[in-house]
């Protein structure tokens, strides 16, 4: 026989008669161990009756050193003269040998973990990787049951139900699972493959299964979910602190036992960002949470402010710009610890088992604005580099989540800050109207909106009350509000009626919106109401630029909206606007708002205007309790917009108060007319005004009478002032003018001024109004 084929002749008893070196080669006997023993002792098991009936197959022997060799062997007949078998010549196929030899070193040596159960889940053979993986050899593991090796455990009832399932339904089954080993300190991801095992019929005998170490994929899907979910759960409101909570919320406990948010002390406040210093840095502690409750291990309260040394890694990590990974054993890391254990030792033992650290700058828009710090303790894994660009990656978009806060919560402030400065901080004296008033900033994310109001104390004792919405938020509604605001102040002191006063601010808005292209223009949407009370006539003149109607209480009685024409917003150009006309009993109110008070997603206008004249109508002591309940009753839980209330209370002047005279056009009438005026001042008690009162009449006439036309009025008011006003019919204003030395006229308006408080004009639908006020002697 040729030394490299294994061969082996066995008789018809079943004894061995001839033995090849390859066979040796093969199974380790020597052929005098073998030649004239029973073949069967080769054997590692019985035959089965189909490999004997085919005298071919796959037959599994006992090597010499007592493991098992499965060789692919084919027995051929030595027939004798009578034709029948007097023996066999056995051979094994070479090829078919080294194949099964390579399979077997590969499922032994793979590094990943294989195994072969049989169908009922009983281990058959177990690889290197496998017992590594369990802590056992696997002699301990052969003929076990599955559930006899394993701790009792969800993850291992999943396990062997997808063994089952791969057992009875003869499909590849794949199991997924998070869970640790027994010789390993640490949970792993693995993702097995199971695939069922069948003989050369094509019966199933088994389930084989490899698992996978898919750790790595694990936690890198992992951080991409953290990724993913930071888009959602970070920035969802711009407060800066909820920000660093929500954050917190991401990192524990699945990235970090231990996590904290410190930032600069000038991210809270308003000031610009300053440089880094090279020595300690001093952080504000916003936010921090842990796998315990309460955070026992924390050294720094929040709202409380800290010193880092330059050494410490979160002062690294501002000051480098990057991510800082610190272990234990590590000298930065073993003196960060010892600091905190010396500043807080009440949490020394809660930072037992603390070894690993990560320390990231957050950054945003090439600003530092602070620092996010991780450590972990229960969990096992050190950070690594795949960590460093995670926490990096996070902390930018953290980063930008604050730093959009801070932006708002600044931008909100100066909004704020200019509005305040441009609101009136005191009413005016006068003495028409008692008036109380509410102004509340909305609370939303869009800011600060336009909303104003105004009191304007007018000639002859009448006064403008005003509000205004400009649409839009920030500080360029603010800027708007005040340049509207400005603007109808100083129409208002022209004296003009409520129309065209409207219509000048029209013109106002449409040339400041033409010079503002290119730019964020909030005068393109802009609403205002202006009214002018008389308390003499007791009558209320109001028009409106596309503004809510205001409400009206009479004495005693119930509110109702105004009747009028709402007009087009301010901006639109070329369209006019209607003034309406009421007379008001003493005592009623007149209420002003904007539509921030009434707009409500869950409720209709209409509804709430009901609802607010239901209010207004209800028994109140006065008009700050009144604004109080309107706004309790009236405004929305979370109001959108700005909302301004203003409410006023009328007063009228009796006919005690007033004196009024026709004044013939003659000048030798004025002497009289002066005359006439110092007697009421004497009934009003008021003789020391006489003489300045004279001379102002006499001179306000006289000018009536000479370059007016008639009719001519004179009208004394006992106000808080004492009022003189002459009327005529020519609608030419009057100006001061410096006379010259020999000039017979033109120093009587110049007289008047120097009398008087104030003076001016004001044109009527008749002509003309000349007025002149003077302060009343102190009782």
């Amino acid at each position: 026989m040729k030394h490299g084929v294994a061969v082996a002749v066995i008789d018809a008893l079943g004894t061995v008669t001839g033995w090849s070196e390859g066979a040796r080669l093969l199974t380790g006997h020597l052929a005098r161990d073998v030649v004239g023993r029973p073949a069967t002792e080769l054997l590692a098991g019985d035959i089965p009756g189909e490999i004997l009936a085919a005298r071919a197959g796959t037959v599994a022997l006992r090597h010499r050193d007592g493991h098992r060799v499965e060789l692919a062997l084919t027995a051929s007949p030595v027939l004798g003269p009578d034709g029948q078998a007097t023996g066999f010549v056995v051979t094994a196929d070479p090829h078919a040998e080294t194949a099964t030899a390579l399979a077997a070193q590969a499922f032994q040596q793979a590094s990943m973990s294989m195994s072969v159960f049989d169908l009922e889940q009983h281990y058959l053979r177990v690889n290197d990787a496998a017992c590594a993986v369990m802590g056992v050899p696997e002699e301990v593991l052969l003929g076990r049951h599955f559930l006899e090796t394993v701790e009792d455990a969800e993850h291992s009832r999943g396990f062997l139900a997808h063994l089952r399932q791969a057992a009875e339904s003869g499909r590849p089954q794949r199991y997924e699972s998070f869970t640790g080993a027994s010789a390993m300190n640490r949970e792993h991801a693995w993702t097995t493959e199971m695939w069922p095992l069948r003989d050369a019929s094509g019966a199933q005998t088994g389930v084989a299964l490899a698992a996978f170490d898919s750790s790595d994929q694990y936690w890198a899907r992992q951080r991409l979910t953290l990724l993913n979910e930071a888009a959602a759960a970070l920035g969802t409101t711009l407060d800066v602190v909820r920000t660093a909570e929500e954050l917190i919320a991401l990192l524990v406990p699945r990235y970090a036992d231990f996590a904290s948010v410190d930032l600069l002390d000038w991210v809270l406040g308003a000031d610009e960002p300053p440089m880094i210093a090279d020595g300690d840095v001093v952080l504000h502690r916003v936010a921090h949470g842990s796998t315990r409750k309460g955070n026992p291990g924390a050294a720094v309260r929040i709202g409380e402010t800290d010193r880092y040394p330059p050494s410490s890694p979160p002062a690294r990590a501002l000051r480098e710009g990057h991510a800082m990974l610190s272990q234990a054993g590590e000298p930065e890391f073993t003196e960060w610890l010892a600091e905190l254990n010396a500043r807080s030792p009440q949490g020394r033992p809660f930072r037992h088992g603390v070894h690993s650290l990560i320390a990231v700058p957050l950054r945003a828009r090439g600003t530092t604005l602070g620092v996010a710090v991780c450590v972990r303790m229960a969990h096992p894994d050190d950070y690594g580099a795949d960590d460093a660009v995670f926490a990096e990656e996070l902390g930018s978009r953290a980063a930008v989540c604050i730093d959009n806060a801070r932006r708002f919560a600044r931008e909100r402030s100066t909004a704020l800050a200019l509005q305040h400065s441009l609101l009136p901080r005191g009413l005016p004296g006068q003495a028409a109207l008692d008036v109380a008033h509410r102004y509340l900033p909305c609370g939303s994310l869009a800011g600060i909106g336009g909303d104003w109001f105004d009191v304007i104390p007018l000639s002859g004792g009448r006064v403008a009350l005003v509000v205004g919405d400009v649409v839009g938020h920030g500080i360029q509604s603010s800027a708007t509000m005040g340049r509207l605001r400005t603007a109808v102040r100083t129409l208002a002191d022209v004296d003009l009626p409520p129309d065209e006063l409207l219509t000048h601010l029209d013109d106002l808005v449409v040339h400041l919106s033409a010079g503002d292209i290119g730019e964020e223009v909030a005068e393109l949407g802009a609403t205002c109401l202006y009214a002018v009370y008389d308390p003499v006539s007791r009558r209320l003149t109001l028009a409106a630029a596309g503004h809510p109607a205001p409400a009206v209480v009479l004495p005693g009685g119930t509110a109702e909206i105004v009747p009028m024409t709402a007009g087009p917003p301010l901006g639109v150009g070329g369209l006019p606007f209607e003034a309406t006309e009421l007379e008001l009993p003493e005592g009623s109110v007149v209420a002003l708002y904007t539509d921030g008070l009434l707009e409500d997603r869950v409720r209709d206008f209409d509804g709430a205007t009901g609802t607010l004249c239901r209010a207004l109508a209800a028994p109140s002591g006065s008009l700050d309790a009144l604004c109080d309940s309107v706004l309790k009753a009236v405004m929305p839980d979370q109001p959108g917009d700005d909302v301004a209330l203003l409410l006023a209370r009328t007063r009228a002047l009796g006919a005690d108060r007033v004196a009024t005279w026709d004044v013939p056009p003659d000048p030798a009438e004025v002497a009289a007319f002066r005359q006439a005026a110092g007697e009421q001042l004497a009934t009003w008690g008021l003789e020391e005004a006489a003489f300045v009162t004279e001379l102002v009449v006499s001179e306000l006439v006289t000018n009536a009478i000479r370059y007016g036309e008639p009719p001519i009025q004179l009208r004394l008011i006992r106000d808080r002032a004492l009022i003189c006003e002459v009327s005529d019919a020519s609608s030419t204003s009057p100006h001061l003018r410096r006379a010259k030395a020999y000039d017979e006229g033109g120093r009587g308006l110049l007289l008047v001024a120097q009398l008087t408080q104030r003076w001016g004009s004001r044109q009527t639908g008749r002509g003309k109004t000349i007025w002149a006020e003077q302060a009343l002697p102190e009782a």
